[in-house]
């Protein structure tokens, strides 16, 4: 497995800027058939992480799949660095699902990132796959305010221009932050998260991914790859 752990802060910090260089922001998705969620659990003051994959149905946004993994890491939660701490576990994750979604959504930024290559990059281009990030917290840049009613969008800008939007994705709540990871556009990275935003804030595929390895990480969920066998509905934490 993908080990960051002997990685100083400034190695990866020139990492990230060696691999930037390699995210396409063209759109490679062809028709999308199915999506997948990436995220990961932890107890704290643990080294322990638990990552999980949900892969979805799209646009219809049933579970069909999920695979899980627990890793070891020892690089520290620094903020703009949380690849390093995430992807090696995702990858594993990843690694296990027999047939790749068309589309995975990270939890966390994409190229709204002070070096442009957030988790959602770093994830993507290893996995040489389409990726988009999209995270709960702002990390960099800004954008002008939104309206309150749902789907209210604002490109975010930095210095290099716009490369993401912040999203109301339920009115009166706080807007997520959506910006490509790999081989997508950030305009088709933000219809693709709206249509996988039902009746929460977070969007279905990052939020079900959340709630599974959260399952895991509390011993309901087992291991490796399984094949869901209920409606999303009934399998819903």
């Amino acid at each position: 497995m993908l080990n960051y752990d002997s990685l100083s802060i400034p190695e990866a910090t020139s990492l990230q800027n060696e691999l930037r260089h390699k995210v396409s922001l063209q759109t490679e998705t062809g028709s999308i058939a199915t999506i997948a969620g990436g995220d990961i659990s932890h107890n704290k003051f643990s080294d322990t992480v638990y990552a999980g994959i949900v892969v979805l149905s799209y646009p219809q946004l049933q579970v069909l799949s999920y695979s899980l993994v627990t890793a070891e890491t020892k690089f520290p939660y620094v903020p703009g660095y949380l690849a390093f701490r995430e992807v090696p576990a995702l990858l594993a994750a990843w690694e296990q699902i027999p047939v790749k979604p068309d589309v995975m959504v990270l939890d966390g930024n994409g190229i709204v990132h002070p070096r442009e290559y957030g988790i959602a990059c770093h994830f993507g281009v290893l996995a040489n796959h389409p990726a988009i990030g999209c995270a709960k917290s702002m990390l960099y840049g800004g954008y002008a305010p939104l309206g309150l009613e749902r789907f209210s969008e604002s490109a975010i800008t930095t210095p290099n221009g716009i490369k993401g939007f912040a999203l109301r994705t339920k009115a009166g709540v706080k807007p997520v932050y959506i910006s490509p990871g790999h081989k997508i556009s950030t305009n088709d990275s933000i219809d693709i998260i709206k249509n996988c935003t039902l009746k929460h804030r977070i969007p279905e595929p990052t939020r079900l991914a959340h709630n599974y390895v959260n399952q895991f990480r509390i011993g309901n969920l087992k291991a490796g790859y399984h094949v869901e066998n209920v409606q999303q509905g009934l399998f819903d934490f």
